[in-house]
């Protein structure tokens, strides 16, 4: 996520939309005519980056606030009133504009365990946190501050690209999305680099422990009992700055946004060992075109350019709710800056379909669902969304 915020208020007042061979991405929804409404027009948040629920219908929603706090209230448009889930801002560094509370995690088991988890910069030194906190027993709107449990932690060398989604898949392990660590064009080398945890996606068992550890390795990690030094915890590679990330919940395919660095956004579709050619390629091109060897690196599916202002890409999900029947199994996103909303139909891989469904007015952190699977959008101007057809 790049949070440039006057580059925004200029690009939300100039851009147009164009359908053209040049730029195939800018083409008009042949869908129906979309529109965002406000979710819940009571309600306010600052800087929402996560939205979530807990998988335990009881109707709740959990916005994540990039300062540190995570809030609760019910899903009901008419709502008024929500509760501090958690407030951690005393441990949270967001100093610079990606840095924060990013994400937020329930447990498949939540209902009985009240367990979460949650991703976060911290300062001193400049660092992920990957924790688990417990709700309290007395009060399922209030988490114990004090229950936090460090999982991983791990130095991030800039402010920058510090990644941000975590989330439990299908096989019940926690994934976890990791910048390079920030600058430009990844000068450490991270996202190639398998011996850091920096620029991949991770996964972890977070029910068994192993040594000093507090999670343990799946077993068909692609790194398990190397003998080259590589960090057992990945699960893929060669990654700029996953910031969103989801599961299809139909097949369990897991879909990436990826932000580019000078020219292209990308989307990915990230399998087991998979090495998605960070910095070797942005999106489709070669990044550094005299040392540009593509043997064994996984390409996007998807990919468009920065020519319409379009410049950083907000990962969503393939949408299975009943409100929009269109927009059954394509993969719905967006890019943060322009606020532009995407379908994606990759049903055919060589043929991939790109539609643009609306241009919105505000920059978009995030998409989330609700347990009914449907599809809400967290505005950067502080109101949560939801996508509709006039």
């Amino acid at each position: 996520m790049k949070i440039y915020l006057n580059t925004v208020l200029l690009l939300l007042t100039t851009l147009t939309s164009a359908c053209s061979q040049e730029n195939p991405s800018s083409c008009p929804s042949q869908l129906g005519e979309f529109i965002v409404q406000e979710a819940f027009p009571n309600l306010s948040f600052t800087r929402p980056v996560d939205f979530q629920h807990a998988g335990d219908n009881s109707n709740r929603i959990f916005v994540v606030e990039q300062r540190g706090v995570i809030s609760v209230f019910e899903n009901n448009a008419a709502a008024s009133e929500k509760t501090e889930f958690l407030d951690i801002e005393s441990k949270v560094d967001d100093s610079g504009n990606e840095e924060g509370l990013l994400g937020l995690a329930f447990h498949p088991e939540f209902q009985s365990n009240g367990y979460f988890y949650v991703n976060y910069t911290a300062g001193n030194p400049n660092r992920t946190v990957i924790s688990r906190f417990s709700v309290m027993s007395s009060d399922p709107n209030k988490a114990d501050p004090s229950s936090e449990l460090v999982l991983l932690e791990f130095e991030q060398p800039y402010s920058n690209h510090n990644g941000g989604q975590i989330s439990f898949g299908p096989d019940g392990f926690l994934y976890i999305a990791t910048g390079d660590g920030g600058s430009g064009g990844d000068p450490q080398g991270n996202g190639q680099n398998r011996s850091t945890l920096l620029g991949k996606i991770l996964r972890i068992d977070v029910n068994q422990t192993t040594g000093s550890n507090n999670y343990s390795i799946p077993a068909d990690n692609p790194f398990v009992n190397n003998s080259e030094g590589f960090r057992e915890e990945i699960y893929a590679y060669g990654l700029r700055n996953p910031w969103r990330f989801s599961f299809d919940s139909s097949n369990g395919q897991l879909w990436v946004g990826d932000v580019g660095q000078n020219k292209y956004e990308e989307i990915d579709i990230v399998e087991n060992g998979g090495n998605y050619g960070w910095n070797t390629m942005e999106g489709f091109h070669c990044f550094k075109p005299a040392d540009c060897d593509k043997t064994g690196l996984a390409l996007p599916v998807w990919e468009y350019d920065h020519s319409q202002g379009d410049i950083s890409v907000t990962g969503g999900f393939v949408y299975h709710g009943d409100a929009i029947a269109e927009l059954e199994g394509l993969y719905i996103y967006a890019d943060f800056v322009s606020g532009r909303i995407w379908s994606l139909d990759v049903s055919d891989p060589s043929n991939p379909i790109n539609t643009e469904l609306l241009n919105a007015d505000f920059p978009i952190s995030a998409f989330g669902v609700d347990q009914n699977q449907e599809l809400y959008i967290c505005g950067f101007d502080d109101k949560i969304y939801k996508l509709a057809i006039e």
